[in-house]
């Protein structure tokens, strides 16, 4: 009996251990309906703007697009999203260096002469948490 018990904790203790988080964010402003919204998702200050952790694409529906990120570990993590109206899945930049298309961060950091910074668009994930952002278009 007592080995049962035993057994039943740690795996009771296991699963809490390995609790995975999510993110669900609503990007909000589209003009149109046409394209898709990309979302990027990034897990390091290292990496914001360069490199996504993991990248969903998903439909406009009446101006809105909503996605969920499933499975997360524990972590800083930070959202770049974008409306890919040519669907060429690149942000299209005018001169090299400022958006053509639409775009927003999470905890809507803003774009104060350069991109938004890590530290104000980034928000952490621990013990089997989930995340609810609505974020609006640049």
């Amino acid at each position: 009996m007592k080995t049962l018990i035993i057994t039943i904790l740690m795996l009771v203790f296991s699963l809490i251990s390995t609790a995975q988080n999510s993110v669900e964010i609503t990007m909000t402003g589209f003009e149109s309906n046409e394209g898709k919204a990309v979302f990027g998702l990034y897990s390091s200050k290292e990496n914001w703007l360069e490199k996504t952790f993991k990248t969903l694409k998903t439909e406009i529906i009446e101006g809105e697009a909503t996605i969920v990120f499933q499975d997360l570990p524990d972590g800083e993590y930070a959202i770049s999203a974008f409306h890919d109206e040519d669907e060429n899945g690149e942000l299209d930049m005018f001169l090299g260096f400022y958006p053509a298309e639409d775009y927003a961060t999470s905890n809507n950091a803003p774009a104060k002469f350069g991109p938004p910074n890590w530290k104000d668009a980034k928000f952490e994930l621990k013990n089997g948490s989930t995340e609810k952002q609505k974020i609006n278009i640049f």
